[in-house]
């Protein structure tokens, strides 16, 4: 049997950046497996591309189940099945998110996660191609960049608002977070610059990295409490690989504690109902799952606003508080998009722009668990979107800021008839049934592996899964609680800093 110092599960936005870092060090053996293949399709490079990638084979393509909330809809939940993961297939928004985020983190019991701990790291990462400022860096693998040709009607969007008493912000992870602008983006020369491309593909000849794809890990392999190997499924056969001092799990939201559950980590109750042997009886596991819930109004355009190739398509934005008793943190995120982003069932034909409302703190919980002990079921996701009345409410104001913006003068000469919600649907109460039909996820989930000491967490301060050695969480799972924004920069982040704790521990 193969043995390997470190064994990555998952080479997604964090498992590409934990491997890179760990074989830095020519001595230490890594192996990364990956339940997708490389990233090959070509739609993943060009930016503007990546709604065709979505149901794809590049893409778990999971589904929640019926959500009480939102009229028993199922919601589709998009995934990265690909080296890079959700880096591959996202819209390469790159948001840090509040610092008020990773302040809170570190007050519900988890030192060095303070937004003064993680800034190093994401300067670590970062090559910024504005130049270097107290909140950027260059010369880092990831490449963050403006967007090359943003569309005309994005630059209006962030005009109006200005003109409606919105600070102008041309940089969202500078000193503040609120206002509007542009978003930057993980983009270099034009292509998506995903963390394959930035930490992993440049660093295939390192001879102690080998990088295994089309991998579905089936369950960690214990000696008592301690991580001992890992099994993993490929081209229909079972194969089983040592690891010598830990293995990091980076599968994402839903998959790191569907694999914690298979391997007997998670609530004895349950897994003994699946006939699955209990290691450590870990309730939170697979618990505490956040996400961040939008709602789109769009119009028919009067001209063509056709986006670049180079275009995220949701190129401008605006961070926003929606109460007088101003909290720390924006609790609405706005994107603006030069197409005719529309819910399924209304017209989407034509040119056209939307403006999306999202909230970035839902006050709902869901969950994920275990369909059956068979890893090749799929994970069952529970989001509990718009649990909370006071979801609905924020994104009923959503809804209406959006309309203030794009009914306003500065759109007249690109707009045409409001396709949805429709002009028709004005009251509270028809707002809050159209949010209910069509609201979705814009992608986001995290907080399934918690960090923390509290009875319901998952992995302490340096992300070692609780009741185990040799056994670190390493994705956006380990989110106490979710970040402001976009949630991709912050998981690389999280790869960057655990990559230090795993270098610390085994030097000791």
């Amino acid at each position: 049997m193969n043995q390997y110092d470190y064994v990555v599960i998952g080479a997604g936005s964090a498992g590409c950046v934990v491997a890179n870092r760990l074989t830095e060090d020519g001595e230490t053996t890594v192996l990364l497996l990956e339940a997708g293949n490389p990233p090959t399709k070509p739609e993943i490079q060009v930016p503007v591309f990546w709604p065709k990638l979505l149901g794809t084979e590049v893409d778990w393509a999971y589904w929640t189940e019926e959500e009480p909330y939102l009229n028993k809809r199922k919601v589709f939940c998009a995934r990265g099945k690909v080296l890079g993961g959700c880096s591959s297939i996202n819209a390469t928004i790159y948001i840090r998110g509040n610092r008020h985020d990773f302040d809170s983190w570190q007050a519900l019991g988890n030192p060095g996660w303070s937004y003064e701990d993680v800034l190093p790291y994401f300067l670590k990462s970062q090559n910024q191609q504005r130049g270097a400022s107290p909140f950027h860096a260059v010369g880092g693998l990831l490449n963050v960049s403006d967007i090359i040709d943003p569309n005309e009607i994005s630059h209006r969007f962030v005009e109006v608002a200005a003109t409606m008493g919105y600070d102008r912000n041309p940089d969202f992870n500078g000193a503040q977070q609120e206002g509007a602008g542009l978003y930057q983006l993980t983009v270099k020369d034009g292509q998506r610059h995903s963390t394959a491309a930035a930490f992993l593909i440049p660093f295939l000849d390192r001879s102690n990295l080998t990088v295994q794809t089309g991998a579905l890990v089936t369950q960690l392999l214990f000696e008592g409490t301690r991580t001992v190997g890992v099994e993993y499924l490929h081209e229909g056969t079972l194969h089983q690989v040592r690891v010598s001092k830990e293995a990091i799990l980076s599968a994402g939201a839903f998959d790191s504690p569907k694999l914690l559950m298979l391997s007997g980590i998670g609530n004895a109750e349950k897994l003994r109902s699946l006939d699955i042997p209990v290691l450590v009886n870990l309730p939170g596991v697979g618990q505490n799952l956040q996400d961040h819930i939008c709602v789109t109004v769009a119009y028919r355009a009067t001209k063509n606003l056709q986006p670049a190739l180079t275009s995220n398509i949701a190129e401008a934005g605006l961070f926003l508080h929606t109460e007088s008793n101003l909290d720390a943190v924006p609790d609405l995120q706005l994107f603006f998009s030069p197409v005719l982003w529309v819910p399924s069932g209304y017209p989407q034909d034509g040119p056209g722009f939307a403006g999306t409302a999202c909230l970035t703190h839902s006050q709902s919980r869901g969950n994920v668990t275990l369909r059956s002990a068979d890893p090749k079921d799929s994970p069952a996701i529970r989001m509990n979107y718009l649990q909370s009345e006071s979801d609905v409410q924020k994104l009923v104001t959503g809804i209406k800021i959006i309309r203030q913006l794009l009914d306003s003068q500065g759109f007249d000469e690109f707009r045409g008839e409001e396709v949805a919600p429709g002009a028709d649907v004005s009251s509270d109460e028809a707002l809050q049934t159209y949010i209910r039909e069509v609201a979705t996820t814009i992608w986001h989930p995290v907080g399934t592996c918690k960090m923390g000491t509290d009875p319901d967490a998952v992995v302490d301060s340096e992300l070692r899964v609780h009741g185990v050695e040799g056994l670190r969480v390493v994705d956006a799972s380990i989110m106490p609680t979710i970040t402001t924004g976009n949630t991709n920069a912050p998981t690389i982040m999280i790869g960057e800093k655990a990559a230090d704790l795993i270098k610390s521990a085994g030097r000791v």
